[in-house]
């Protein structure tokens, strides 16, 4: 019978999971007739007058973004407020009805499928237009407009869901049918990764602040992730099409008369979301936050077995603020400029070193100053299995660890220098040159499998 823990060192990813922490960072689009009443969250039945972007240009969106990195872009197609930024046939309350009645859904895809990026979409499951919101009714108008979402706008790579319900205490509450939208974006988009704060794909890290958990692990227990797939390890990227790998058995999490029993473990990794601006949608005297507050929340997101969804709001005249644009070209710069080019270095692992024990000699063609950060990533097809382990460097007495980390994941950036900060001295720069680090991994469920050591 295998342990808990082996059973936890094999539960995998999926192929559209590996291929979402992949893209890493992505922007979210909060864009409608909030943008023009100044507000986060609609009343519902607004004036379909109210949206006019007169200048809109969602190839403007697709440059700024890109020049941030991203990789893809999350369009607010329906917020709270229940307009639709696509002419839908099963409601008035859409842009078909504005002064503005091109389809803003379709521009935006055109746009990232010419910039090279990918498109995805957020649908609001809570409605304060529609009034068969809080009836059992409500669950097929919601699935007409996402079957038209997935089946007119091309290759769909995220679906992005909330649990927002309802309109107060004694207000309308509706039942939102989950697995049956589920199933519909897996009939008609089979590759998209879906987001909702408890699966199935992708969860929340549980706050809109940008910050993350300090060992964020993507292998977590079936009932804190409720819309996963409850996976037994069965080793290196179960097949989909074999059901029978979903079904765990129950793991004991108690003793004596208060038995409690897990349905099992689920690979559903954390997406950290933050707007570049205090607001979701964008308004006037606002700021962009600052270079080194996204910097550092890049680092504990993709850094820290993540991805980043950035919000960019644009304005009313439908284009990215340009205060926006230049914070972006700012990021994206910073970015480049850490971590363009690695050093360049040999990573042989260590002989006779324990299994889940590994020690890897990263040794540099030439001796280094000025370094900032080792950057770690585990094979994940295995699983994520790294639970502890420490950076020391030849220089520097062995003793005191340059790092000390936990898991790994998808990717690990260990920060040995802040580049915002005087008093962290980069790694060689007053002592002797560095000539190697190493990699003792101190924990680990079972056999490592790294996929990448680079040092920058």
């Amino acid at each position: 019978m295998i342990s808990f823990l082996e059973e936890a060192a094999n539960v995998v990813p999926s192929k559209r999971q590996l291929d979402w922490f992949d893209m890493e960072l992505y922007a979210f689009i909060h864009f409608g007739v909030n943008t023009f009443t100044d507000r986060e969250w609609g009343m519902g039945g607004e004036d379909e007058s109210l949206f006019d972007p007169q200048k809109l240009d969602c190839d403007q969106w697709v440059e700024a973004i890109k020049r941030a990195g991203c990789k893809g872009m999350v369009l607010t197609a329906k917020h709270h407020d229940g307009f639709c930024l696509w002419p839908s046939k099963y409601t008035e309350h859409s842009v078909k009805n504005s002064p503005h009645p091109r389809d803003v859904v379709r521009e935006a895809a055109e746009a990232c499928r010419k910039g090279g990026i990918k498109f995805g979409f957020y649908l609001s499951p809570w409605d304060r237009t529609e009034s068969s919101y809080g009836t059992p009714a409500y669950n097929d108008y919601f699935c007409n407009q996402l079957t038209e979402l997935l089946t007119e706008y091309g290759d769909i790579f995220y679906v992005w869901f909330d649990n927002a319900c309802g309109e107060g205490e004694n207000g309308k509450k509706q039942e939102y049918d989950f697995n049956r939208y589920f199933a519909l974006i897996r009939k008609y988009q089979p590759n998209a990764v879906i987001f909702n704060d408890f699966g199935p794909d992708v969860r929340w890290c549980g706050n809109e602040a940008g910050i993350a958990r300090v060992s964020e692990w993507a292998v977590v227990p079936h009932e804190f992730c409720r819309y996963a797939e409850v996976q037994t390890g069965k080793g290196p990227l179960a097949d989909e099409a074999d059901l029978s790998y979903l079904y765990n058995t129950t793991q004991s999490l108690g003793t004596m008369n208060n038995i409690l029993y897990s349905k099992g473990l689920s690979f559903v990794p954390s997406e950290i979301n933050m707007s570049i601006r205090p607001g979701w949608f964008w308004h006037k005297e606002e700021e962009p936050h600052s270079l080194e507050r996204l910097f550092h929340t890049y680092l504990t997101s993709v850094g820290a077995n993540a991805c980043f969804h950035l919000n960019v709001p644009p304005t009313r005249d439908g284009l990215i603020d340009e205060r926006d644009v230049i914070r972006l070209r700012e990021f994206g710069e910073l970015i480049a400029r850490e971590f363009g080019k690695p050093i360049p270095c040999s990573v042989k692992k260590a002989e006779d070193t324990p299994r889940t024990q590994p020690i890897y000699e990263i040794t540099f063609d030439t001796p280094q100053t000025g370094i900032r950060y080792v950057v770690i990533e585990e094979d994940l097809h295995f699983g994520q299995r790294v639970e502890s382990f420490l950076l020391t460097a030849d220089s520097i007495d062995s003793a005191y660890p340059l790092y000390e980390g936990t898991c790994i994941g998808h990717k690990k950036i260990c920060v040995l220098a802040d580049p915002f900060s005087k008093q962290n001295p980069l790694i060689g720069d007053g002592t002797k040159p560095v000539s190697s680090l190493r990699l003792r991994i101190t924990s680990s469920r079972s056999d490592v499998h790294l996929r990448s050591v680079s040092v920058y």
